[in-house]
């Protein structure tokens, strides 16, 4: 069983909330390598969407390399691995970075509470803070 959330009222698509819940999951090693996932059809029962929703969601995993299809046997979380350039992951990490502090700008909480709440994330995913100051891997 899964444990993702669809919710009717966010602005992403389905399938990306799918992607992005089970590459939560992955990260903080709820799916470790070689967990089998559902069937598309299954997963799609268990969350009451469309099956190519969430065949569109496992192909979009498997391309970003974080699913691997085994043939006869179904759909595996792979073994981790960076398939994007070193260029390409510091455009994502700022865009994310700008559409997070844009997402906060006007709360009231103080920079050390938002850095607080950060790190506390990134330790969940066994990112904390790094020795000496060197780039997570």
């Amino acid at each position: 069983m899964i444990n993702i959330q669809i919710v009717t009222g966010d602005s992403r698509p389905i399938f990306k909330q799918i992607v992005d819940g089970l590459r939560m999951e992955i990260a903080q090693g709820n799916l470790p390598t070689g967990t089998k996932l559902p069937s598309v059809r299954g997963l799609a029962m268990q969350l009451t969407i469309n099956a190519n929703t969430v065949a569109k969601a496992y192909a979009e995993l498997t391309s970003q390399g974080l699913l691997e299809a085994r043939q006869g046997l179904g759909l595996f979380v792979s073994e981790p691995r960076q398939l994007l350039s070193e260029e390409e992951q510091e455009k994502r990490l700022t865009g994310a970075v700008d559409a997070f502090a844009n997402e906060i700008a006007y709360l009231e909480f103080s920079d050390q509470e938002i850095l607080e709440r950060v790190e506390a994330a990134l330790t969940k995913l066994g990112k904390g803070a790094p020795e000496n100051g060197t780039k997570r891997g």
